[in-house]
């Protein structure tokens, strides 16, 4: 999944890709408001991690502004521990979830993983496609029961199709999504990826459909 850290403090934006990118996540980063506006609105994240005291442009004109243009990704605001009044704030102009600072980068993870199933429909950490489980809580897959090793790449590009089960995805979508901004991207490297999860989850599970790119069946 690929996010967007807006957060102007050097050392704290740093600390957050740093983190996030070790958690699976495929991040790109703005330190001010005006570069958040532009990556917003012009960028197809799962979730945007934003800080509200930002230069240029403040946090919360941010938000309005994308929401105001029709821009739905999930949006979890970074918050001073005892600011009531930020969190009602933000949760007002659009936000989803909040956390307050300091926070431990676990917790983190967990609330944007669950921002990014709930933005999709899906309430449980855990889906099913026939003796195929994915966790999305524990970035773990398994196959009639036995643990199944993947790739950070593999698991983002099965874990993005089990988030859109029963509808084709394309591969520019699936290249948006699985890479970040300043990464080298190629197409062709999704069929050799899907190869190998095929391979390795069963050969059934992923379908091509022709011109439009793959899906997954919806879970049961």
């Amino acid at each position: 999944m690929r996010l967007l850290i807006v957060e102007d403090s050097p050392e704290l934006h740093q600390q957050l890709r740093s983190g996030l990118s070790e958690a699976g996540f495929a991040v790109d980063g703005a330190m001010d408001g005006e570069e958040a506006l532009h990556l917003g609105e012009t960028e197809p994240y799962d979730a945007v991690v934003l800080d509200l005291g930002l230069p240029q442009v403040d946090g919360l004109t941010v938000l309005r502004r994308w929401r105001s243009a029709g821009r739905s990704m999930p949006v979890l605001i970074l918050t001073a521990r005892d600011s009531w009044s930020e969190k009602v704030e933000g949760l007002n102009a659009g936000a989803d979830d909040y956390l307050a600072k300091p926070f431990a980068m676990a917790e983190l993870v967990a609330r944007l993983n669950a921002l990014i199933r709930r933005s999709n429909g899906v309430a449980s950490p855990e889906l099913v496609f026939g003796d195929v489980r994915l966790d999305t809580s524990t970035r773990s897959v398994s196959r009639a029961g036995q643990a199944v090793r993947l790739t950070a790449l593999e698991y983002g590009l099965f874990a993005y199709l089990a988030l859109h089960a029963g509808r084709p995805v394309s591969k520019t979508e699936l290249t948006e999504h699985l890479y970040s901004q300043d990464f080298d991207r190629d197409s062709n490297t999704l069929e050799v990826i899907v190869a190998r999860l095929r391979r390795k989850l069963g050969d059934g599970l992923i379908e091509t459909v022709r011109g439009q790119g793959y899906r997954l069946l919806s879970p049961g």
